[in-house]
């Protein structure tokens, strides 16, 4: 639809600008001044907690950069998927733009802040294993920076030329080229880990499903409202400015508000893993274990730590224990190879375990383990819950002992993978300020071009219904989607359905975005961790 079409007749392009006064910047501004004080309290706050007797200059120096990297990149992401959120409310006068914007912000907010961080920890997965267990080290820190500089990249160039594009689609694409680029960098003879490619397809899956999942159930939404909603003015063009009946308003706003709070959840989890890996690598007195797990859930992990060691000495026939330290090898090298199923490596998980096991009951809770002890910890419950991970995909454990080692592995993620509540306010007020910056973009984009008419009233419903429960379904399931991809598809569904047409110009240019983002990300990244790695 072109800009003269939607400014002529009874169509009129919302007013974008509306409510832009020189107060609402100063309070923008305001409001990123204030989380960027808000995370360097924070930080400090658990380094005093933790008895973190401080970290060098330039240590701290590299954490605040990577902190600002990472929240940059949800920053950025605002610009593309938020965006889509309020692209329906804003193209039907159900809300003026500012209004939107705001109201989509809060309720991401929300999202992130009770979101289970499945999500972050499934991104994270796809990270060589290596890395995540060197992360505080040079290879650690070109990994983090190589990967969300990249990122930032694309989403900045897409976002540029108004193309809806998937934040989701750049990580998992950055991320791939740093696992790449670290195992071509290997010296000769030295296996490293790559790509964990059964993770990375089980992630594309879903970024995959999203455009198509948006596009059909849209459509045939759209169709059964058709059939089932014989009230005229759903399925008709907003008039000038005018905002739509009262009972459609409300239904649009309650769309709006589900796929912002989804949105948060899901979306908002990305960077916190990240985010994690950072504040880990530069402190990992505070940051490496999760020092709130109550003393009175120590018992239990005890006892699922020794079940889980019974399991593994079973599978481990007649072979010898390893010591801690050739355990820790024999699992890591296990994993770099994917071949876990091997008496010899049951033998180093029980081990591990019992490793584990020895700590907790000597220092009787996470938080009490000495600082000196804490990376061997962290160490040692990440190799097991990992290896745990891969072993259940097979057939070889089945009953109970297939119970036992799933209740031990979320015992172990419990006391690894945990997002602090300030890293979820810091990541939701970036994405919440970086829609309010850049998302009429993509909002004119997703109004204007992707139909040859006018957004109608049962078309935005549709799409944002879509939009919602996809998002939400995906969070239950720990996966990463692709707001954008679910939502901009959709529209186009509903367009198709109603047979108004579509401009193919834009899906053309779309669906290429959508090609070329994960090579481009991939050459990226992998380019800039070849150059971080001679730095760090």
């Amino acid at each position: 639809m072109s800009d003269a079409s939607v400014s002529q007749g009874r169509y009129l392009r919302p007013r974008m600008n509306a409510g832009e006064a020189p107060a609402f910047r100063l309070l923008f501004l305001t409001v990123i001044a204030a989380a960027l004080a808000f995370v360097g309290y924070s930080v400090l706050t658990d380094l005093q907690a933790a008895g973190e007797q401080g970290i060098a200059v330039g240590a701290f120096a590299l954490l605040a950069l990577a902190l600002l990297i990472a929240l940059g990149f949800e920053f950025v992401n605002g610009f593309h998927d938020t965006a889509n959120a309020v692209a329906t409310v804003i193209y039907t006068n159900s809300m003026p733009p500012l209004v939107a914007v705001v109201w989509s912000g809060m309720w991401n907010l929300l999202g992130v802040l009770v979101s289970s961080g499945a999500v972050a920890y499934s991104v994270v997965t796809l990270l060589p294993v290596e890395l995540i267990l060197q992360v505080g080290g040079g290879a650690g820190h070109a990994m983090i920076f190589a990967l969300l500089i990249a990122a930032i990249l694309w989403n900045l160039a897409t976002w540029a030329l108004g193309i809806p594009n998937s934040s989701s689609h750049a990580l998992i694409g950055s991320i791939m080229g740093v696992g790449i680029a670290n195992q071509l960098m290997a010296p000769a003879g030295m296996a490293t880990y790559g790509v964990d490619w059964s993770q990375v397809q089980k992630v594309f899956s879903a970024l995959l499903f999203s455009p198509l999942c948006g596009f059909i159930l849209s459509m045939l939404l759209f169709w059964t409202f058709r059939v089932l909603i014989r009230q005229r003015v759903l399925f008709e063009a907003p008039e000038g400015h005018k905002p739509p009946p009262l009972w459609i308003r409300g239904m649009l706003i309650g769309t709006c508000t589900g796929v912002s709070y989804f949105h948060g959840g899901n979306d908002g989890q990305k960077g916190m893993g990240l985010i994690m890996l950072i504040l880990i690598g530069a402190a990992p007195t505070a940051y490496a274990l999760n020092r709130a797990m109550p003393e009175t859930a120590m018992p239990a992990f005890v006892q699922m730590a020794g079940d889980a060691s019974t399991v593994f000495q079973h599978h481990a026939k007649e072979v010898r224990a390893p010591s801690v330290a050739d355990a820790r090898s024999q699992v890591t090298e296990a994993l770099r190879n994917r071949h876990v199923d091997t008496p010899q490596v049951y033998s180093a998980l029980a081990v591990l375990s019992d490793d584990i096991t020895a700590s907790v009951k000597g220092y009787h809770s996470l938080n009490a383990i000495p600082a000196a002890e804490v990376p061997n910890v962290r160490t040692d419950m990440y190799l097991v819950s990992d290896a745990i991970r891969v072993l259940t995909k097979t057939t070889v454990f089945e009953g109970k002992e297939a119970a036992d080692l799933k209740g031990f592995m979320g015992q172990l993620n419990a006391g690894t993978r945990f997002i602090p509540t300030w890293v979820k306010i810091a990541v939701a007020v970036a994405l919440g300020m970086g829609t309010m910056v850049g998302w009429k973009r993509i909002v004119v984009t997703v109004g204007e071009k992707i139909g040859k008419t006018h957004l109608n009233y049962a078309q935005g419903a549709s799409a944002e219904i879509v939009a919602m429960g996809t998002i939400g379904l995906a969070e239950g399931f720990g996966l990463p989607v692709s707001t954008t991809h679910i939502l901009s598809s959709g529209v186009a569904g509903t367009m198709a359905a109603a047979g108004s047409g579509l401009q193919w110009r834009t899906l053309r240019t779309m669906a290429m975005a959508w090609i070329v983002t994960l090579p481009a990300a991939m050459l990226l990244s992998g380019v800039l961790f070849f150059v971080f790695r001679h730095i760090f």
